[in-house]
């Protein structure tokens, strides 16, 4: 099919799953980097009216960020109508875990995630995964998905929108319509971005507002920005903005609470922080350019002019689709036991979006292959097959 053109930058993980997709589909596009190619960019913004990729353009159609529903429905083919053995729900380190575990054990087994990666993949740096002294998240999450990839398992790119039970099968169906049923299921859709909360902010999202850094960086080539929060993602994110905008401001509402070494760094890269502030309103039609921040303790207001805000102010349990089909904790965090049995039996739950403590890369990689364990030995029982009949050796 010619004529896809879809404008990403170099590090963008949705922009990486919007080819992904087209690629499976068989679909032909031109790749346009906006992070080298400033003409381009413009060109971009000029067609789409943002600031933040992926963008992809067919004809008259523009698709904003990676959209799996109106990309199915431009390019996607319906699929086949089978019961597997296991579905999976999210595709960051416990979810690709969980499927690399299943397909060992030769589980008819598909992925379903909106993302490859999750938080993961927005990662700068990651410091502190065995075997990598250090290495971004988007090389950690490559490494897992080749992994995945090399089974026979089914990557289905595509948001869930509701999860149910019936007699001994579970239907998950996604934002398309789609509805794929499993014997087992493995709940592992992670945490997502929180947002500000304040006006505007939902209508300058990709015109100046941004929840992924490490996707929209080089858009912000030469230009003022601020980052919100006070956590190591945050500090990341602000030292890492450093190479491309002219200046960076952080904002942190309370006081900082991140590793000693982030401050040492942000320090050395002449960051400004605000400590003790918070965002209250955001200024601009077309795009962002300014906000207004107040002091938490003396009630003074300051205008900055900035072109670019970044958010990195916390997370939130994905788990909304869930409604009551397993028990959640006051957080809205899925309620496990130490091997990822929830709630209801032939479910299970790794990640962060468990009740978990520990929200670490490792951790939610080994709570995924715990799970996949626990989802084999119920598929067994379930079946009546032994285990040595279908088991690959670990």
């Amino acid at each position: 099919m010619a004529g896809v053109k879809v404008y990403t930058t170099e590090n963008c993980p949705y922009c990486r799953m919007v080819q992904a997709f087209l690629r499976k589909h068989d679909v032909e596009f031109e790749i346009v980097d906006v992070g080298k190619d400033r003409e381009a960019a413009r060109e971009m913004i000029a067609i789409s009216g943002q600031r933040g990729v992926p963008v992809t353009v067919f004809g008259d159609e523009v698709v904003v960020g990676f959209d799996a529903k109106r990309l199915r429905e431009l390019f996607g083919t319906p699929p086949e109508e089978i019961v597997h053995d296991a579905v999976i729900v999210g595709a960051g380190p416990a979810g690709l875990t969980s499927a690399v575990y299943c397909a060992r054990k030769l589980m008819k087994t598909v992925v379903i995630a909106e993302n490859v990666g999750g938080q993961a993949a927005w990662s700068w740096t990651i410091e502190n995964y065995m075997g990598f002294s250090t290495i971004s998240g988007e090389e950690l999450v490559r490494k897992f998905e080749e992994q995945v990839r090399g089974f026979q398992v089914r990557l289905e790119l595509e948001s869930v929108g509701d999860v149910r039970k019936e007699n001994e099968t579970f239907l998950v169906r996604t934002a398309s319509g789609t509805v794929y049923r499993s014997r087992t299921l493995i709940l592992a859709p992670g945490k997502e971005p929180r947002r500000l909360g304040i006006p505007g902010e939902d209508r300058l999202m990709g015109k100046g507002v941004s929840i992924c850094a490490i996707c929209d960086a080089p858009l912000y080539r030469g230009k003022p920005v601020a980052v919100v929060g006070g956590g190591n993602a945050a500090l990341q994110t602000a030292i890492e903005m450093t190479k491309f905008a002219s200046s960076v401001a952080l904002i942190v509402r309370r006081s900082l609470r991140c590793d000693e070494v982030y401050i040492d760094r942000a320090e050395e890269a002449g960051i400004r922080i605000l400590s003790r502030h918070e965002v209250t309103a955001l200024h601009g039609d077309a795009g962002l350019t300014g906000i207004t921040i107040r002091d938490s303790e003396t009630g003074e207001e300051t205008d900055l002019d900035v072109e670019g805000l970044f958010l990195a102010i916390g997370l939130a349990p994905n788990t909304g689709f869930l409604k009551d089909l397993v028990a959640l904790n006051e957080q809205g965090e899925i309620v496990i036991d130490e091997n990822g049995h929830t709630s209801v039996p032939g479910v299970f739950a790794a990640g962060d979006a468990t009740c978990v403590k520990a929200k670490q890369i490792i951790v939610a990689a080994g709570d995924g292959a715990k799970a996949a364990l626990s989802a084999h030995e119920y598929f067994e029982e379930l079946t009546g097959r032994p285990t040595e009949e279908r088991a690959v050796c670990t």
